[in-house]
């Protein structure tokens, strides 16, 4: 009897290696919304959505939103973002990129619309970007530029930067802006005791990286959303209807602030799940 019990045991074993095993070919083997990158993806997958914050915010910036689309069946990742330059930054999306299998949505707030830009060019598992409260630069432009192009922005007067040496001898410039002033001209429509948490967790952007030209704009190939909000202090309706509008990105206004993710989750996952849908 004790023989035939751990015979039963180890068959039992073998069979739950073969079970995990059988998962991961088939793609259905995900944690925290990744898989092996080798792994082929099985049929019906939805696209794994990824979320690329802003200067001034982190991944956490996106909380509200993640859980409406894990709860909705979307495969989530919402990586770091250095904050040093557009190309950069934009390498590092490709290396997170490559690590996830299958049809991919990218989705970029502020900056990182820049970012999503560029990374998505080229890539034909990118299906859609949406940008929230975003900017869309075409090759040439700037961050800073767009954002003075039209009226409205107070974000220059709100700014507290750090300038400090690098190992090679030079100096960089890091923005942040002032916690007196985060609620006001980032999160308005956030409640004070959140906005206070977010001023004390932002992640500052190098100045340069808003003055770095974009060198390839992939909302030319492929479709793109874009939420604008119309209370922003940061980047003015008019920049951001102008820029998506030249985009041909279809459009959804929020009476929002710029943290339009935190204030409005449920209307930024909407917009993201059309782009999914539509484009599957």
């Amino acid at each position: 009897m004790a023989a035939g019990k751990s015979t039963r045991k180890r068959r039992l074993a073998t069979a739950a290696v073969w079970a995990a095993a059988a998962s991961v070919v088939l793609g259905t083997a995900v944690a925290g919304g990744t898989a092996n990158a080798s792994a082929p993806v099985a049929v019906g997958v939805r696209p794994t959505i990824v979320l690329e914050h802003g200067a001034f915010a982190d991944a956490s910036s996106w909380n509200g939103v993640i859980k409406r689309l894990q709860a909705d069946g979307y495969p989530v990742v919402a990586p770091a973002v250095p904050l040093r330059g557009p190309a950069s930054d934009a390498v590092a999306l490709r290396g997170v990129l490559q690590h996830v299998p299958g049809p991919k949505i990218l989705v970029g707030h502020s900056y990182g619309g820049s970012v999503i830009s560029a990374a998505g060019a080229n890539d034909p598992q990118v299906r859609a970007l949406v940008y929230v409260a975003a900017f869309l630069p075409a090759p040439g432009e700037t961050a800073l530029e767009l954002s003075g192009r039209f009226p409205g922005s107070t974000l220059g007067d709100a700014l507290d930067p750090v300038t400090y040496p690098l190992g090679d001898g030079t100096a960089t410039t890091d923005l942040f802006i002032r916690a007196d002033a985060f609620r006001h001209q980032f999160a308005a429509d956030v409640p004070a005791a959140q906005a206070a948490l977010m001023a004390a967790t932002q992640r500052p952007i190098a100045q340069s990286a808003l003055q770095e030209p974009a060198t390839v704009a992939a909302w030319t190939e492929k479709p793109s959303w874009d939420v604008v909000t119309t209370q922003d202090l940061n980047i003015p309706e008019a920049a951001q209807l102008f820029m998506a509008r030249r985009a041909h990105a279809r459009v959804t206004l929020v009476p929002a602030s710029h943290s339009v993710a935190v204030s409005h989750p449920g209307t930024v996952a909407q917009v993201i799940e059309e782009a999914a849908r539509t484009t599957r």
